[in-house]
Formats: C-alpha cells, sequence, structure tokens
C-alpha cells in the first residue's frame, strides 16, 4: 500500500477539508479585494466567522484604553469571559461557548494583537504586549457591557491575562480557571532540556523582530496547523494578516521582559491570588509531565483546586464535555 493509499483519520479528512475551505476563501479575499477593498472585505469575514461559529452570538468591537477588543456576545445569566491562547483567537471556545451561555453571560473576547483585535505597536519594553496591558482590556470590555465583577476562564496565553488580572483586579475577578499553564515566573525560573524542548517557542518568538515573523509568514500554514485545533480556516484568516503574527511574538517578547519584572515584584511583596481558582491541565500535554502543576498553584493562590483532563493542550478542543462539566461546578460553587 503506499502512502497514498493509507487510510487516514476523521481528524486528517477534516483538516484537509479545513484547509480546502481556507483556500477557496484565499481566493475569495483577493477577488473581494479587488472590487471593494481589504477592509471592507475584512470585516464581512469577521461577521461571517462569528455567525458560523457562535450560533445566537452577537459580534462586536470595544473601545478600551489601549486597544480596540473584537468580542462575541451571548446567553444569559452571570458574567464570564473567556480569554484564547496562541496561535488562537476566541474561536477557539466554539465547542463550549454555546453550552457555558445556556447558563451565563458568555463574553469571548480577541486579546489585543489577536483574533480581530487591534495591534497596537509594542512601544518600550513591549509595555503594550505586557499582561498588565492585556489584562486591564478585558476589566474594560466588561465593564463596557456592564459587569463590574466577573468570572474568568483563559486557556494558554489566555491564562496568563488571566492570572495577572487576578492580581491587578481582584475586586473585579469573582473566580477564575486556569487552563493547562503553570505561571510565566516559574517556567522561566525552572528551564530545563526537556522544558526548553517543550516550549521551544517561547525562546524563537522573543527573537528581535523581524526573524520570528519572517519566518512564520513564509511558511505560516505550517506553523499555524502545528497544535492549533479547530478551526484552521478561521486561525489561517485572521493570522494571514502579518500584523497579527508581530503581535503575536511581542506577547512572548513581553513575557520574557516586562511580564518578569510585574511577577519579580509580586514574588517578593508576597502578593498571592485571593479569589477560588481552578487549574485544569491535558493529561496528554506537556504542562502535567514537566511540572508538578498544583503545588505551584498553591503557592500563588489561596483557594486552589484542580486535575488533569482527559486531553492535550487545548481542553476545550479535546475534551469538551468534561470541561464543561468542572467548570459548570465550580461556577456554581
Amino acid at each position: 500500500m503506499t502512502s497514498s493509499q493509507l487510510p487516514r483519520s476523521k481528524t486528517d479528512r477534516a483538516r484537509e477539508i479545513d484547509r480546502r475551505d481556507w483556500l477557496r476563501r484565499a481566493a475569495t479575499l483577493v477577488t473581494g479585494a479587488a472590487v471593494g477593498g481589504f477592509e471592507t472585505l475584512h470585516a464581512q469575514q469577521r461577521a461571517e466567522g462569528a455567525a458560523y461559529l457562535f450560533p445566537g452570538f452577537k459580534a462586536s468591537q470595544v473601545q478600551t484604553s489601549g486597544a480596540t477588543i473584537n468580542v462575541v456576545v451571548g446567553g444569559g445569566g452571570p458574567p464570564l469571559l473567556l480569554l484564547h491562547g496562541a496561535p488562537q483567537s476566541h474561536a477557539i471556545w466554539h465547542k463550549v461557548a454555546p453550552e457555558l451561555a445556556k447558563a451565563y453571560t458568555v463574553v469571548a473576547a480577541d486579546l489585543r494583537g489577536y483574533g480581530d483585535s487591534s495591534k497596537p505597536e509594542g512601544g518600550p519594553n513591549h509595555v503594550n504586549y505586557s499582561k498588565r496591558a492585556m489584562a486591564l482590556d478585558q476589566v474594560e470590555v466588561m465593564k463596557h457591557f456592564g459587569f463590574d465583577r466577573f468570572a474568568v476562564v483563559g486557556h494558554d496565553r489566555g491564562a496568563r491575562v488571566t492570572h495577572r488580572m487576578m492580581l491587578d483586579h481582584p475586586n473585579a475577578v469573582t473566580r477564575a480557571a486556569i487552563l493547562d499553564i503553570v505561571p510565566t515566573h516559574h517556567l522561566y525560573n525552572h528551564v530545563t532540556r526537556e522544558v526548553a524542548t517543550a516550549y521551544y517557542h517561547w525562546f524563537f518568538l522573543l527573537q528581535p523582530a523581524p526573524f520570528p515573523e519572517t519566518l512564520i509568514n513564509n511558511s505560516l500554514e505550517t506553523y499555524i496547523g502545528r497544535g492549533v485545533g479547530e478551526p484552521f480556516t478561521e486561525f489561517m484568516r485572521t493570522f494571514g494578516n502579518p500584523a497579527t503574527v508581530h503581535a503575536m511574538c511581542e506577547d512572548y517578547r513581553a513575557g520574557a521582559s516586562i511580564d518578569l519584572e510585574h511577577d519579580d515584584a509580586d514574588a517578593k511583596s508576597g502578593r498571592k491570588i485571593a479569589c477560588p481558582l481552578l487549574v485544569l491541565w491535558g493529561d496528554r500535554g506537556n504542562v502535567g509531565k514537566l511540572f508538578d502543576v498544583m503545588t505551584i498553584w498553591r503557592e500563588r493562590a489561596s483557594t486552589v483546586r484542580g486535575r488533569p483532563m482527559p486531553a492535550g493542550h487545548n481542553i476545550q478542543l479535546d475534551a469538551p464535555e468534561q470541561l464543561l462539566a468542572e467548570l459548570r461546578g465550580f461556577l456554581r460553587a
């Protein structure tokens, strides 16, 4: 049997369909841009993507003090903010957000620099992509919708924003769930060969511009297709904008510079997370294999519980039902 005759998994077939969809949309982009301009077509595609992935949600953009944040909002009940990771957007929540919206007012946001949010310049020491700045965006987004206090679920980079938000805005965050990370400060201070291998991209993306940006933009499908999960089409659309790639790199550069300065200050002062914290990680991912997850978070939070999930890094894609069960129990407490 030749390689072309080998049976393909459902994931491979879905990826191929998604890739064909992306190529179709790319052709539409070129044609549409010639007629109405890239900005008009981009706005149309943003609305289409939100409608397709989040039926019943309303897409909008919120001006904060430092950026324009793209969000989808749906449901009713207590407010719940969902924050994504990299290289992704709010689209990563499409399997769980509609279910959560049955009991909560769900706000799924694109972090500044990601998705269809604006992409500010990095600024001195990458300050505009500090987790402090990114957390403030989201607090202001929630205030825009009338919520001074709310729960948060953050994954990957969004979990790092959530961590900073809990420290900087303790009166705003009622409780939070952190998905598949250990604190940035801990990771950088405990780098081993195994950690460097698993988190190779951290050390790649923080290199000075335009080195990582150039390599990613020249091999976008290869880079974005590695580990991002579904929907491939939407992530290719948003990261097809070179400004998004640059913003992602600035996020990681901030993580190795100004964010560590903020984290060092917290460590020296003994500052801890005050709200109830749920920590979940994939049992097939790197976090649980490389770190004593619960011990690390208990050093930083007053009230924390957690466990591994039957998933890889993207828990919300690999184990949506199990994640929903954990979140419902935690958020109701």
